[in-house]
């Protein structure tokens, strides 16, 4: 859902960012402006904020107008997204932090991604009464037990506490404003209700907050959710230590054990495993960032649980070895979508949590073995698909006599996450992905909280229990995730914040923008706004119709299979939704997001160029 941007803020055309001119003079600060029009790129100074909806943007863009720093405008930016977009993110979820500290110029990472309760089996996922697999949809998705232990309150608290200037209290005030004042309701919010409606319908506490009156909110009225005002006033008060062991995780546990089920629904509701204990014993972890060196820039991302870095990583590592600015532009294509192809082969095969499995990270991402996978990238066709897996524990950068077999297993991992950047004028740095999994999360409403639980637990691969797979069910296990949230340094110094929705789609849609920008010469703008196509080592590339009108042609002739993306989970058609920013030497912030995917997102700075 996309409200409008703040009308001080004006667009700038798509220009390199040695076109920019001078800067104006800052308008007043104005407190907590309220979003009254809607950008999709803003160039200026003094702090930059890229998000999907305009009021998150407004928020962040209030904090950093009022001295707080990018972590701190990030938190409050995030935490207004689990207002004005609960089916996406919010408190119920988890996701990916990663920082740029302008002081020691380090990159740090936080893990925030939702944990398996501890009594979590496989066999939670097996009807007791036909003794067979639960449905995927709507039984499964739609349940307790796909609910993992939320990772965001935490993530939140660990980021200010590391690298921030507010008290949680303070950098929660926008969102709490928001979610009291309330609103306006657009096309997205009510088409994306009414699409979990029967869902929604099947538990009394969704029902009352989402369907008033057996309905979803018409567009443009003003939609309002005081519960989850209170929540966050709860936390401010209390710390996030009531959301982990005071009264609000006993809720969340309740809520999990025993779903509110609506007298009224016929949907069966599995219920869940997550206890009180299982709350306390949550951990974000801050761990190291995945980098690999591209055309001279450092591309930091996440490490696993999640397997945006390392996959992200190899591409990248893949494609250093060819020279795509000087290919047409569908060779370079070709090579993308190979390169693509070659990294999923091996994240089915070796990424999981790292706490369960032994990730070869190092190797991953190691462009020695870069190169010997590039050896199977034939600049003239597009080979068979899908391709095996690598061999990560023998590789030295020549072409291999063999590669691993692996089943490529079932891709459940699904679209509904949201994204953020935000930079400040002192040079710190936020790429922060989080989510509740798909649309809607598991449809479960903490009762009188007002935010949805995930349901994250669908991530893993719950179709079978193989003791090889990384991604199999287990107890305390983090499932694999391809958010990306990366950063990209220049000469030690912060270039670009970026990151996207899109489920598994995210890796491709970050690694897309990055070619775009780095080596075919388009702007952030551009190179957000260009066709996207996503191959994930599947025998057809799942592409959007523009995509396909301008390549289809060049790249079926090379041996791809293109089909139009959209499927049960994603109707339309639309692949990601990056929201950017990119900062040049001389002080420029440039934020830029999506201008017509999921209606538009907001870019915002804080002194405005015009």
């Amino acid at each position: 859902m996309k409200r409008p941007a703040i009308a001080a803020v004006c667009a700038c055309a798509a220009l390199s960012l040695s076109a920019f001119g001078s800067l104006a003079p800052a308008a007043p600060a104005a407190a907590d402006p309220r979003p009254t029009d809607k950008q999709a790129t803003a160039t200026g100074s003094g702090g930059a904020v890229s998000t999907v909806d305009a009021d998150a943007s407004a928020a962040a863009l209030s904090v950093l107008r009022k001295g707080g720093n990018a972590v701190d405008a990030a938190v409050a930016a995030a935490a207004t997204l689990g207002v004005t977009e609960p089916y996406s993110a919010g408190i119920g979820g988890g996701g990916y932090f990663v920082h740029y500290d302008a002081k020691t110029g380090e990159v740090s990472t936080l893990d925030g991604r939702e944990t398996a309760p501890a009594a979590l089996t496989q066999q939670d996922f097996v009807d007791p009464a036909t003794g067979e697999r639960y449905p995927f949809s709507p039984e499964l998705v739609t349940s307790g037990v796909a609910v993992g232990v939320p990772g965001t309150p935490a993530t939140w608290q660990r980021a200010l506490d590391e690298w921030g200037t507010l008290s949680l209290k303070k950098a929660l005030q926008p969102a709490i404003r928001t979610a009291n004042r309330g609103f306006v309701v657009d096309d997205t919010f009510r088409e994306q209700t009414l699409d979990n409606k029967e869902r929604f319908a099947a538990f009394d506490s969704s029902a009352e907050l989402f369907l008033p009156g057996g309905d979803a909110p018409e567009v443009g009225s003003t939609f309002k959710n005081h519960d989850l005002a209170q929540t966050y006033r709860e936390l401010g008060n209390k710390g996030v230590e009531e959301f982990y062991t005071g009264d609000l995780a006993e809720e969340v546990a309740a809520t999990v054990q025993a779903p509110p089920i609506s007298e009224s629904t016929d949907l069966p509701v599995p219920p869940g495993e997550m206890t009180t204990e299982d709350l306390a014993d949550y951990e974000v972890l801050e761990q190291e960032p995945t980098k690999v060196g591209y055309r001279g820039l450092d591309v930091y991302g996440m490490a696993p649980s999640s397997s945006g870095g390392t996959t992200v990583g190899e591409a990248l590592n893949i494609l250093d070895g060819f020279d795509l600015d000087r290919m047409s532009s569908a060779d370079a294509q070709h090579h993308y979508l190979e390169a693509s192809a070659l990294a999923y082969a091996d994240r089915g095969r070796y990424v999981g949590d790292p706490a369960f499995v032994d990730v070869p990270t190092d190797a991953l991402t190691d462009p020695v073995y870069g190169a010997e996978r590039a050896c199977l990238l034939d600049p003239d066709a597009a080979v068979a698909k899908p391709v095996a897996p690598g061999d990560v524990s023998d590789y030295d950068g020549q072409c291999p006599s063999s590669t691993n077999h692996w089943e490529e297993k079932e891709d459940t991992e699904n679209v509904s996450t949201t994204h953020l950047s935000t930079a400040d004028k002192w040079g710190n740095v936020v790429s922060y992905t989080l989510t509740i999994e798909q649309t809607g999360g598991s449809g479960i409403t903490v009762p009188d909280r007002g935010f949805l639980l995930n349901n994250e637990m669908t991530d893993f691969t719950t179709a079978e229990d193989d003791p090889a797979d990384p991604n199999r069910v287990e107890g305390g296990k983090r499932p694999r995730s391809s958010m990306s949230p990366t950063i990209v340094l220049k000469d030690g110094e912060p270039m670009l914040a970026l990151g996207s929705p899109g489920g598994s789609t995210i890796i491709t849609t970050t690694l897309q923008t990055l070619i775009n920008r780095v080596d075919l010469g388009m702007s952030l703008p551009e190179a957000i706004a260009a066709p996207r196509a996503s191959q994930r080592n599947t025998a057809a590339v799942t592409a959007e119709p523009e995509y396909i009108d301008a390549y289809a042609d060049e790249l079926e002739a090379l041996g791809h299979t293109l089909t139009p993306s959209g499927d049960s989970f994603t109707p339309n058609s639309e692949i990601g939704a990056v929201a950017a920013i990119e900062l040049s030497p001389d002080g420029t912030q440039t934020a830029a997001a999506e201008p017509t995917r999921r209606g538009g997102g907001s870019a915002m700075v804080v002194t405005s160029e015009r």
